[in-house]
């Protein structure tokens, strides 16, 4: 295999502008990349966790699980951007179980879209003032739904119909 170079501190700033580029060119791939060699010299970096985080829900059409996003947002500081970066990724999965339509049921994507509402709303409790992301998000969710009626929790089994 082959051992990989490392960044210097100095580059870091560069680093997480090149991030920004190439998820806005969809090469989320390679926007990891660079997270993950910003971090191997900076493991507490704020920035380039959220950037891998929305890299790797960049990734997620293409079999990325999200438990390794999970698994970053908890590495995060800030108890609001744990709960809206959770979100993120509840959110973000589901449309691509959406997208893909190899979701076992529509309850699964509904469910993942309540939890990540249930997170913009905590995150909505822990905001600075004037920060109405996690509102955005909420509202975002609310209208996927809202427009996809066949979504919709899961059903509790009915009582059977005892007859003699």
């Amino acid at each position: 295999m082959f051992e990989l170079k490392p960044l210097s501190r100095e580059a870091i700033p560069g680093a997480l502008a090149k991030v920004e580029r190439y998820r806005l060119l969809n090469e989320p791939f390679q926007a990891e990349s660079i997270c993950r060699d910003i971090l191997a010299i900076d493991p507490t970096n704020q920035t380039a966790l959220v950037m891998l985080v929305l890299a790797l829900t960049d990734q997620f059409d293409h079999g990325i699980s999200a438990q390794e996003a999970l698994a970053d947002v908890a590495r995060l500081e800030s108890e609001y951007e744990r709960a809206y970066y959770t979100g993120i990724v509840h959110e973000r999965r589901a449309l691509a179980m959406f997208r893909h339509s190899d979701f076992r049921s529509p309850q699964a994507v509904f469910a993942l879209v309540h939890q990540a509402m249930e997170c913009y709303q905590e995150a909505h409790s822990l905001r600075r003032a004037g920060n109405d992301d996690s509102v955005l998000r909420w509202n975002a969710c609310a209208r996927f739904l809202n427009r996809t009626p066949h979504l919709s929790p899961a059903r509790q089994p009915e009582d059977p119909v005892l007859s003699e």
